[in-house]
This record gives C-alpha cells, structure tokens and sequence, in this order.
C-alpha cells in the first residue's frame, strides 16, 4: 500500500535532494545496522518522509557519516542518523511485516511470505518496545480485513482506518505538537489508502478483490469518476498541508513541502497516465 509519499526531484534544489537523499540512505542504512539486509528491504519513501518531519520538528542533532552502498559502490555516499531515524526503521519494521503478510494472504505471495519470515524476530522485538504503535496497526488490519469481508463501499470510513493507524506512527513523543501530527498522519493515511486503491482499481474489478473506489469505477465515465477521486484526494492533502503549516518547521522545511504539495501529485499524475495508455491501446 505504500510508496505514494515522494519527493518531485523536479521542482526541488539541488542541495534540498542531497539533504533528502542523505535522510534516505541513513534510514536504509539504520535498518542495515539494526536488522541487516533483510530490514534493508523494508526501507520506503514513507518512513523517510516521517524521519525529515520529525528531525524538523525536534532538530535534534544528526550525526553525517559516509558508507559506500552495496547497490551503488563507485562513491560514497552522505548520510544522516540519530535517534529518529532508528524510530523510523522500527515503524517501517512493523509496517512491512503486516504488509507482507497481507500480500500473502491476498495473492498467496510466496516472497512476501519468506521475508515476513525473515524479519519476523525483529518485529517481535519491536512490537515490544512499541507495544501501542503495534496495537494500532493491529487494529486497523483486523478492522480492514472485517470491511473487505463486508464489501464495506463507505470510501470515508476504510480511508480512515489507514489515517487513524499512521497518526498513531506520527507521534514520536506526547507533547503539545502531537495533536497536529496525529491530523497530519490521520489526513496522510486517508490519502495512501485511496491512493493504492484507485492505482488497483482496474484489477480488482477484473479479479473481484474488494475496493471501495468500484462502486464508481463501474458506474461512471471514466472522466468523471477521476474527478471525484482527485476532488477527494485534494481535500485530504489540504487537510494534511493545514496541520503541517501549524507546526513550526524550519529545518528541511521546503523539501517537506515539495512532497505535500507536489511530490504526492507526481505520483497521482504517473498512476493516471499510465491508466490513460493503457486505454488508449484497446
């Protein structure tokens, strides 16, 4: 479901995508550090976002080291850890686990399967420390599994459990900010899932697997059921975009804008082309 929270490497500086990438490759290798390759594979565009707005929020320090990377080995590569980005491993561990395990009980997934396994430790151990963050995805896995079974066709309420699960991910500390980073990953959440969802639409009318947005997508023009999609989508950005803008964000401030305020939309754009192509070709 996830990988829609990215970057438009188009529209930002120079110096602001190094930053980016710097935060990105010292979330890849804390996960290396902490749970080897197999936590590597479990690193996302997602959990890199949360780790810049958190190290904006708190700025605590960040240590700069450089690792030659097993993908990319001709040159070194700049990266920024600290206490955050071993929180955001931890997230995306309990993340991934869940997710692969749904992969593998919706399309019986034999990889998603084997490295669920293998990082299956590593989400025990961080279940543990974490036990109200790993409640909450918990929760909302049993109760999206119990819409699916259901047909639920409320697009409202199963966007909102994807929203409630991240807003509790998006709480670092209980302080007087959580209330907006609780909206911001509530609003953040709502948009992954009708995301993912309009991406997969197409195929889950052909295999009869559940999505709220077919109620529309078999009904209406294909103009028009766009629309309502992209009306929805843009409420929920604008919604997200508000609770950001109360937070006092300084640090890496315009790189997290260029993801809430275009990054998201490239995506949306690359998904609906595609669509678009495919169409076209009938």
């Amino acid at each position: 479901m996830f990988g829609y929270i990215v970057v438009n490497q188009q529209e930002l500086q120079i110096s602001d995508y190094k930053r980016y990438r710097a935060y990105y490759c010292g979330l890849c290798r804390t996960l290396k550090e902490r749970y080897g390759i197999r936590g590597q594979a479990t690193l996302s565009y997602d959990m890199t976002f949360l780790m810049i707005l958190l190290n904006g929020l708190y700025e605590p320090n960040l240590r700069e080291e450089s690792h030659i990377c097993a993908l990319h080995p001709m040159k070194l590569h700049q990266m920024y850890l600290n206490s955050i980005s071993e929180y955001a491993a931890d997230m995306g561990i309990l993340l991934s686990y869940y997710n692969l395990m749904d992969d593998w009980k919706d399309d019986k997934n034999r990889k998603s399967r084997m490295l669920a396994r293998g990082i299956k430790k590593y989400f025990n151990a961080v279940q543990e420390h974490y036990p109200e963050k790993a409640k909450a995805i918990e929760t909302y896995v049993k109760e999206l599994a119990s819409c699916e079974t259901k047909n639920e066709e409320n697009v409202d309420l199963t966007a909102g459990l994807t929203g409630t699960m991240l807003s509790e991910l998006f709480v670092w500390k209980k302080d007087i900010w959580e209330p907006d980073l609780r909206r911001m990953g509530f609003f953040m959440g709502k948009f992954i899932y009708l995301m993912d969802a309009f991406e997969d639409v197409k195929d889950d009318t052909m295999t009869e697997n559940y999505n709220p947005w077919k109620q529309f997508y078999q009904k209406e023009p294909t103009e028009i059921f766009e629309k309502r999609v992209e009306d929805i989508l843009i409420l929920m950005m604008s919604d997200c975009a508000q609770a950001f803008e109360k937070l006092p964000i300084v640090q890496d401030a315009e790189i997290l804008r260029n993801i809430i305020y275009a990054g998201v939309w490239s995506k949306y754009e690359a998904v609906k082309m595609k669509r678009h192509k495919e169409e076209a070709k009938k």
